[in-house]
């Protein structure tokens, strides 16, 4: 079963807001700041990432999870399936949107130097109340867009124990918090190659792939047990760093 996450509120809301004078002042500093990277060798962008996954999201909550998944989905993409791995476009055709959809929102936003791939990590919150944490693997297509290429997650074990709502005055005024949201973008004119990937582990079957500039890589692989491993690495001065370790027990 696919994963995905919670939260949403106010950062949604500003992707989809008029044009303010603060947000004028917003997209000038990010021209201004995707200049800079570009003169420096890089062209990654997270937050772009980040705008594409909550977009995916709140279509997922307007319109129907499955309906969002098929409209994000890359021709390419795949998904997890019993024996391993299989077509998303094949897994997703004919699937009726549940009542009620998984909701989700980015934390992490790990991007190539060169902008071809990014891993996105979150939090969902399924319709029976499960929570748990997914990651989405991300690639340029050729109209500048991003789409997804490959989703999985795992719901928390233990959950979490229950938020108690506190109590507030009837002329309380409460202003939902913004999701905070991390994003990097890996090492420009990276020292090391493709040969020098960092090495899957043994299973039944394994996905992965890599940026376009080698810069961001990740794999998911399916034990023997029927659990999933699923890892990402980009590189930060000259060695892969490790930033997603997401293990899925069998049945997930």
């Amino acid at each position: 079963m696919i994963s995905r996450a919670t939260i949403v509120l106010a950062a949604v809301a500003m992707l989809t807001a008029c044009t303010s004078p603060q947000q004028q002042r917003i997209n000038r500093e990010r021209v201004a700041a995707t200049r800079f990277l570009e003169r420096e060798g890089s062209i990654g962008d997270p937050g772009r990432v980040a705008a594409a996954d909550f977009a995916f999201a709140r279509m997922a909550r307007d319109e129907g999870t499955w309906t969002a998944f098929r409209a994000y989905a890359a021709d390419d993409a795949v998904m997890d399936a019993p024996d391993g791995f299989a077509s998303a476009s094949e897994l997703l055709a004919g699937l009726d949107d549940p009542a009620e959809p998984i909701r989700w929102a980015p934390t992490n936003v790990w991007s190539s130097c060169d902008g071809t791939m990014a891993a996105s990590l979150g939090r969902f919150i399924r319709p029976n109340g499960l929570v748990g944490d997914y990651v989405t693997i991300w690639e340029l297509q050729s109209d500048n867009s991003y789409k997804w290429t490959y989703d999985t997650g795992t719901p928390d074990d233990p959950q979490p124990a229950p938020e108690v709502e506190e109590e507030l005055p009837e002329d309380a005024i409460v202003v939902p918090g913004m999701t905070s949201i991390t994003g990097r973008i890996a090492d420009c004119q990276p020292e090391i190659g493709q040969s020098a990937l960092p090495l899957a582990i043994s299973g039944n079957a394994s996905w992965a792939s890599t940026s376009d500039d080698s810069s961001l890589t990740w794999q998911s692989t399916m034990l023997p047990d029927g659990s999933r491993y699923m890892e990402v690495f980009y590189l930060r001065e000259g060695a892969w760093e490790q930033v997603v370790d997401l293990r899925i027990p069998a049945g997930d």
